[in-house]
């Protein structure tokens, strides 16, 4: 008797631990099903509105450019069965992100806000004169090759670290965002990237992504999954899936507004803006001491040497050797935290004076 019980608990535990044979038994019709999880902070309509009240305080007089990609006459992104349309989620997920930013105090302008067909070009166009904020691309992603099994939650910035366009407070964006929208989502960030955070020159190499590229405000573009896997497809179809993916950009995003990024401004009444006679001055606004050594000022690309007064926290340029014309300014710092500045750039002309 003791022998037939041993046996038939081998058999039980062998068949509980072993793994599915093949991958079209896990994700066959019969098989599949949506499954995903509630952040314990959505599940209740109080847990949610407790949640955005807690964000208020920080995206309240922000404002945010909403671009949900695709639509209109680009319906091409689709899952093998038809049922998941690219353009389609992206849209869901945008309209429910809107629904989230606009209870806890900012305003949202979006690129489309139905089936409309919206240019690339027209999309940066759109959020450099709205006067926003922030510029968050909404997407859903498909392999190079016909291999259904991929899949993984991305964030996308513009450049490289070692490239002038680059910049570590959209860098910074893209962690928080991704870290929240995963979480929610389940996914991994894929084998790419150690957080799941990419630069654009990855797809597109020296150019990058033509919104991220071509968008002046702080950018990044989301992949939030591929909808050419099975299971995926699976979720994403679902509206109440689709409110999950946002809250979880919704929350990332708030997080990350939580931190006290230096600021820099330019003092005009100080600074002297003429041919042969540029001499700047600009604040470096923060609570914490500015690390002095990360610090750098560009003209037109070019490394420009500076004076930093650490106590006043005042930044001083100058240079003598600049014709007439229009110049490129742009300034980046963090503090002793490692915090990056807020992206600094300003166009400066000079021109003869009497």
């Amino acid at each position: 008797m003791k022998k037939v019980v041993l046996l038939l608990f081998t058999i039980l535990f062998i068949t509980s631990c072993a793994p599915y044979s093949t991958y079209t038994e896990v994700y066959s019709e019969e098989n599949i099903r949506p499954i995903f999880d509630i952040p314990l902070d959505f599940e209740t309509e109080e847990a949610r509105a407790e949640t955005i009240k807690k964000y208020s305080v920080f995206y309240t007089g922000k404002k945010i450019f909403i671009d949900p990609g695709h639509g209109g006459e680009d319906h091409r992104g689709q899952s093998k069965s038809g049922r998941a349309v690219e353009a389609e989620v992206n849209l869901r997920v945008g309209l429910f992100l809107r629904e989230y930013l606009e209870e806890a105090g900012a305003e949202v302008i979006m690129s489309r806000d139905d089936d409309a067909t919206v240019e690339l070009k027209e999309r940066s166009e759109m959020a450099n004169e709205s006067g926003a904020d922030f510029f968050i691309s909404i997407h859903h992603n498909a392999p190079g090759k016909d291999n259904y099994r991929t899949n993984y939650t991305s964030t996308f910035y513009h450049a490289k670290e070692t490239d002038y366009e680059y910049d570590a407070y959209e860098h910074e964006m893209a962690r928080y965002i991704q870290r929240d929208l995963a979480y929610v989502m389940r996914n991994s960030g894929g084998l790419g990237s150690f957080d799941g955070t990419y630069s654009d020159y990855i797809i597109y190499p020296g150019e990058g992504f033509s919104v991220l590229r071509k968008t002046e405000i702080p950018a990044v573009l989301l992949e939030c999954s591929f909808f050419t896997n099975p299971f995926e497809e699976e979720r994403i179809i679902i509206d109440y899936f689709n409110s999950i993916q946002a809250w979880g950009v919704f929350r990332g995003l708030g997080k990350f507004l939580q931190h006290d990024y230096p600021k820099i401004s330019l003092d005009p009444d100080l600074s002297t803006l003429k041919m042969g006679e540029l001499d700047l001055f600009m604040f470096i606004e923060n609570k914490s001491k500015i690390d002095g050594s990360s610090i750098n000022v560009f003209i037109d690309s070019v490394k420009t040497e500076y004076f930093f007064d650490p106590v006043r926290k005042l930044l001083r340029v100058e240079r003598n050797d600049l014709g007439e014309g229009e110049y490129s300014l742009s300034v980046v710092c963090k503090n002793e935290e490692g915090l990056p500045s807020i992206p600094f750039r300003k166009k400066l002309k000079l021109e003869y004076t009497d």
